[in-house]
């Protein structure tokens, strides 16, 4: 299986770090169908995600994100695509000044968009 491994440091400290993990996991489990689980830890958390076609772990700390996912065959064939588009999104979010404010607001732009294009349809 094809496996994606993404490591990125941040200043936002555990608490910050840990609410925009949160964060994703409800969007995940509301958009993408994921099952998430959120394991708090004194040093760092653990945010295990499955669906068909993909599982892994998100590690979180007071410095650092750390991806490790295994897509299954047929996500497989999108690896490159699905691993760009994960660091661009992680590398445009952390570069914020406030990221879990730029999380929330991108998905109401999303939520926008696809709300104007299914009213044109």
């Amino acid at each position: 299986m094809p496996d994606i491994h993404i490591e990125r440091s941040h200043a936002l400290g555990l608490p910050k770090a840990r609410q925009l993990a949160f964060r994703w996991a409800e969007t995940a489990e509301q958009k993408f169908d994921m099952e998430c689980t959120y394991e708090e830890g004194k040093e760092s958390d653990v945010l295990s995600f499955t669906r068909s076609g993909v599982n892994g772990e998100l590690k979180v700390t007071a410095t650092t994100f750390e991806l490790h996912a295994r897509l299954g065959f047929l996500l497989g064939a999108f690896k490159d695509r699905i691993e760009t588009e994960i660091v661009k999104n992680l590398d445009d979010l952390l570069a914020q000044e406030n990221p879990l404010e730029a999380f929330d607001q991108a998905l109401a732009d999303r939520e926008s968009r696809r709300a104007r294009r299914a009213k044109k349809a």
